[in-house]
């Protein structure tokens, strides 16, 4: 029985985020935070948030259909980083020209499961 929990439209660059979640793939949620609060990247709190916000999912869940899941041993069962819509802006630039800055996006799905 697999908890979601879901961050759209963050402002950060997929691949950017894609570092910080490639570090909690595959662990416990309590090693997993501690992770997450030691890192220095930026995205590293709102990762941390989003884990806690799957980790409430579950107590929900858990609260209203009985669904039997332990709360102790749940791991990430994955994490997928996606690019989100960008924005863009302009640069001025030398001779009247200008250059286009992409303002990245990045959308977050999260899993979690017994182990």
């Amino acid at each position: 029985m697999a908890v979601r929990a879901k961050l759209s439209n963050y402002r950060i660059s997929a691949q950017k985020a894609r570092l910080v979640a490639d570090q909690i793939r595959g662990r416990g949620v309590e090693e997993a935070l501690s992770l997450l609060d030691l890192s220095g990247k930026k995205f590293a709190k709102p990762l941390a948030k989003l884990v806690r916000s799957a980790l409430a999912n579950a107590e929900e869940k858990n609260d209203r259909e009985n669904a039997g899941l332990n709360i102790d041993n749940l791991v990430i069962r994955s994490i997928a980083v996606n690019e989100g819509p960008a924005s863009w802006r302009i640069r001025p630039r030398a001779q009247g020209r200008a250059a286009w800055i992409a303002k990245r996006t990045s959308h977050v799905l999260l899993e979690l499961d017994e182990a």
